[in-house]
């Protein structure tokens, strides 16, 4: 790879091929070798693995990854950086580059498309990696989580504040909805903080790298799962209001059946959702979803 890694590295090759990174697309490339190598060996990446990588940017990542897995399935937006993948990644014939948005990509059948690896066997498991761009962090990684789309792992690199969020537990401040479905999913190690002075150009904030190890069963039981992320959603919809005010309304309750339903669960109606564990979100979902409560 040279010293594509490098700000003098990145620049040449972006003047080779007139590229200029994309503020609109939160490019920033990652110049810290060790924290690339952290990344692809927290993935637990493996030879009889597919890798799905999001966002290969100008291959970095995705050569180191290419050496570890069976295969790599990177998927770029920009187009202006295909043709310097289609360089950088010559080397590794175990390496696909697919030119799609992946908010709006079919990732099941990109993933039933690319399971086949150079050696004609099946794929073991399915790994997801990524630096994903800030501005798109959430929604690519609820995609990633509502749609099931039967991966083992999912390691990826994003906004230091983000990282805490998605480990927060009840009660601390950055709790969130995004906490719950992250949590209801995953099972989360933060794996390390990366400084803004990694990346050329440098983004305004830290890092973070943490590994989502794919839950094989939710760990609350739940009638309807609908039901649970709607207390949820609705909960942490005015934060600030307690649990009482906030989940009013919620399967056209009115207030006072809504503190009966607070009541049956056994949570304080002047608790606020970020108070709320799994367990707790868990009882009210299906404390709604039995029958007499006349839930919509």
């Amino acid at each position: 790879m040279g010293k594509l890694h490098t700000p003098g590295g990145i620049r040449e090759i972006g003047k080779k091929f007139d590229f200029h990174t994309a503020k609109r697309l939160g490019q920033n490339f990652l110049t810290d070798l060790s924290v690339v190598d952290q990344i692809v060996e927290s993935s637990q990446a493996g030879l009889g693995d597919l890798v799905i990588e999001i966002g290969p940017g100008m291959g970095v990542m995705t050569a180191r990854t290419a050496v570890a897995a069976g295969k790599v399935t990177a998927i770029e937006v920009d187009e202006k950086l295909i043709p310097i993948l289609k360089e950088t990644l010559a080397p590794y014939p175990n390496v696909v580059v697919i030119n799609e948005d992946v908010l709006k990509a079919d990732l099941p059948a990109i993933i039933e498309q690319e399971r086949l690896l150079p050696d004609g066997t099946l794929a073991e498991q399915v790994r997801i990696l990524g630096n994903l761009p800030y501005y798109i962090t959430t929604p690519i990684l609820m995609k990633l989580l509502e749609e099931r789309v039967g991966v083992a792992s999912i390691t990826i690199m994003v906004q230091k504040e983000v990282a805490q969020r998605i480990a927060a537990p009840p009660g601390n401040r950055t709790y969130g909805a995004l906490s719950v479905a992250v949590q209801y999913f995953c099972e989360i190690d933060y794996v390390c903080t990366v400084p803004k002075g990694a990346f050329f150009p440098a983004p305004r904030v830290d890092s973070a790298v943490i590994h989502l190890r794919l839950r094989a069963k939710p760990p609350v039981e739940l009638i309807s799962e609908k039901l649970f992320f709607e207390c949820v959603k609705k909960g942490f919809g005015q934060r600030r209001k307690t649990l009482h005010n906030a989940l009013t309304g919620i399967g056209d309750l009115d207030k006072e059946a809504t503190g009966k339903l607070l009541q049956d669960c056994g949570i304080d109606p002047v608790r606020r959702a970020e108070t709320l564990s799994l367990d707790e979100f868990a009882a009210l979902a299906n404390r709604l979803a039995e029958p007499g409560l006349h839930i919509r």
